[in-house]
């Protein structure tokens, strides 16, 4: 059974809709990043990062235990250990490491900036609120496009690529995103979401996650000098 440290996150969610949609049985563990636990001694062993999601496979590359963080690298290492949404096909694989690589490096950072400057950011800086948000529909603009020639975002199958980026997309208004203005996305998107495996996934934790205005203290464990402290080797 896998161990998954998570949170109801978009960067959670992809790993959640990954385990629902392969059958792979897992125990969940909540890592709570607005009381802290991300900043635990034994999470870091497990993600250096201080990072979540996170997850042990007890039944890892030779039968051993293995610790794995960087959601990106979880969904490649489960698509490996099953055999599923990762297509054989040189091409096509290639293809989904691209835009895997894509969410990773510019949907997941990029979208994230808009929903803290928009939304949580205390200070209101015009420049970064635009800057983002500009970003964010840049971003939007390379996916209508994709999705105009190809029925999933990386090749003519649901893959991993699907599911890292779907998450992210769910509450574009938090983004500065008018989600009619790209069509093919939304019609995407909500293919993506209707899937059961999905509506399973996007359940994990969902009692857990707050919706009232955030303390202090949760404010500085998200955004304060807690993520900068130096830890000890």
């Amino acid at each position: 059974m896998i161990e998954l440290y998570t949170w109801p996150t978009p960067n959670g969610h992809k790993v959640h809709i990954m385990l629902e949609e392969t059958g792979l049985p897992y125990r969940v563990h909540p890592i709570d990043i607005g009381a802290g636990d991300q900043f635990k001694p034994e999470f870091l062993k497990i993600s250096p990062n201080n990072k979540m999601p996170a997850m042990i496979d007890p039944d890892g590359p030779g039968g051993k235990p293995f610790a794995l963080a960087e959601s990106g690298a979880m969904l490649f290492y489960l698509a490996s250990k099953t055999g599923r949404f990762l297509p054989e096909d040189l091409r096509e694989r290639w293809q989904v490491m691209q835009w895997v690589m894509f969410q990773m490096g510019h949907v997941g950072p990029m979208l994230g900036q808009a929903h803290h400057f928009l939304g949580y950011a205390q200070e209101k800086i015009p420049y970064a609120m635009n800057r983002y948000k500009n970003e964010a529909n840049r971003l939007y603009g390379v996916m209508e496009r994709r999705l105009a020639e190809s029925k999933f975002m990386a090749c003519g199958a649901y893959t991993i690529a699907d599911m890292a980026v779907m998450p992210w997309l769910r509450f574009p208004e938090r983004q500065g995103v008018e989600i009619d203005d790209y069509p093919n996305v939304k019609r995407w998107r909500d293919g993506i979401a209707a899937r059961p495996a999905v509506q399973r996934a996007l359940q994990v934790l969902a009692d857990r996650r707050r919706t009232g205005p955030q303390t202090d203290k949760e404010r500085e464990n998200l955004f304060g000098s807690t993520q900068f402290q130096r830890r000890p080797a």
